[in-house]
């Protein structure tokens, strides 16, 4: 509708939140909450998934004068405390999506963590050992979690929010032999079943900044490692 507003979205990924860090992430997040309405964080949230980095990252985020939403990565899982971790920057006021969707001033937000599997023809099916159709099953019941909770939208504006790519081209510049561990194809046509105004993802850190899903949903590798258009760490999104 003409009359909606746009809602600026500051979007970075891997930001890697370490015990024994030198700099915190305050002036960073003093400086998005003056130039976006929303901060959305596209996992990778911690280096190793400790509860005491998670603490960290909640002590940073009250720097933020605006909502902050997000989803976990795999290094966010890689201590066993994953659901801690999350618990702790809940509390800190952070909206973890995992297969939920929340709205913000009209906008909605869906998020999922994904998975690997590879791309296109390439993509890994589920034939073979037990442990092959385990991991497909995974990629899959990711993708599944992510149709479910589009399903509830009801805004005419979505952003997707996840840490694996659903496309090739914002995996680019990785070595090709890792592609496959970088995201699945099984997530782009999941969210090409649905209106979708934006994707953003990190995990590739050496990836390209944008592509666009086979149904033409714009996508954004926003991992703080990628070159960007704000010359920042963080992209900016008009939604």
């Amino acid at each position: 509708m003409a009359d909606q507003k746009t809602l600026k979205i500051a979007a970075i990924g891997d930001i890697h939140v370490k015990e024994n860090r030198e700099a915190t992430l305050h002036d960073l997040f003093t400086e998005i909450s003056k130039a976006a309405d929303v901060l959305v964080i596209t996992g990778d949230l911690t280096d190793l998934g400790k509860v005491r980095e998670a603490e960290l990252l909640a002590e940073d985020l009250r720097a933020c004068a605006i909502p902050v939403v997000g989803v976990l990565g795999n290094h966010d899982y890689e201590s066993d405390c994953a659901e801690e971790v999350g618990n702790i920057l809940r509390q800190a006021g952070m909206t973890l999506l995992e297969g939920q969707s929340t709205e913000i001033d009209g906008v909605g937000f869906v998020g999922v963590k994904g998975f690997i599997g590879g791309f296109g023809r390439r993509m890994l099916g589920s034939f073979g050992e037990p442990t092959i159709k385990a991991l497909v099953g995974e990629t899959v019941n990711e993708a599944i979690r992510l149709e479910n909770a589009m399903r509830r939208v009801r805004t005419e504006r979505t952003l997707v929010v996840l840490h694996y790519a659903p496309i090739v081209d914002t995996v680019a510049g990785e070595p090709p032999e890792i592609f496959p561990f970088l995201g699945s194809s099984r997530l782009a046509e999941t969210i090409d079943r649905f209106r979708v105004s934006a994707v953003v993802h990190g995990h590739a850190h050496r990836g390209a900044y944008e592509g666009r899903t086979p149904g033409g949903a714009p996508v954004y590798n926003v991992a703080a490692h990628i070159e960007k258009p704000t010359g920042r760490p963080y992209a900016l999104l008009e939604i």
